[in-house]
């Protein structure tokens, strides 16, 4: 008498609709590489055994339990690398800013020219709510190598009623002090004046 394992047919795997080893057809076709490790736990791959999965600390406990695929991605604020009158340079981008917006995953020039902005009244809501909606528990604010950018009570206003954490400072300090909370670990964003 032959014993058939369950789900084997003829000696191959068996792979219905629902079956744990299929890949999702779509319009990418079949035999399309999952372009995530979330992607291929979601699509019956075993958690941990995509090619490009990285675990930190793995190797230490094979019963802990791996990220999660239910948790957000979260990114990391990228450090500022240099500060000089009139340029800076953000860790991960190629360009030099003479000011900018960073955020977790990212940074681009902050042009003034968009809202207006001018030493007085300063730094408007405007200028600060794409940072805000990034995500960030912190926003700092550079003032310039002299401070002559304003902060209005109103853009402080605007960013503690979205629970954030709102720190003014002249803008070598406020690079420092930016770069302290990106290393403790902390979503991060900030606006900086690089001159006067």
């Amino acid at each position: 008498m032959k014993t058939r394992r369950a789900g084997r047919r003829g000696g191959r795997r068996a792979r219905g609709r629902d079956s744990p080893g299929r890949q999702p057809m779509g319009s990418e076709g079949r035999g399309a590489r999952l372009a995530s490790p979330q992607a291929w736990e979601l699509s019956g791959g075993e958690e941990g055994k995509h090619p490009d999965w990285r675990t930190p600390g793995a190797a230490e406990s094979s019963g802990e339990q791996r990220r999660s695929i239910a948790a957000p991605l979260l990114m990391a604020s990228p450090k500022i690398a240099s500060l000089s009158w009139g340029q800076m340079k953000v860790q991960g981008s190629t360009s030099t800013y003479k000011d900018c917006k960073v955020w977790p995953g990212g940074s681009r020039a902050w042009d003034w020219r968009e809202t207006g902005t001018e030493h007085s009244p300063g730094v408007q809501p405007a200028d600060v709510k794409e940072v805000a909606e990034k995500g960030v528990q912190t926003l700092v604010i550079g003032r310039g190598m002299s401070e002559a950018l304003k902060v209005p009570p109103s853009t402080v206003e605007y960013l503690e009623k979205q629970g954030i954490d709102v720190r003014v400072l002249q803008t070598e300090q406020a690079v420092k002090e930016y770069n302290a909370l990106v290393a403790q670990g902390v979503r991060v964003g900030g606006v900086f004046h690089s001159t006067c």
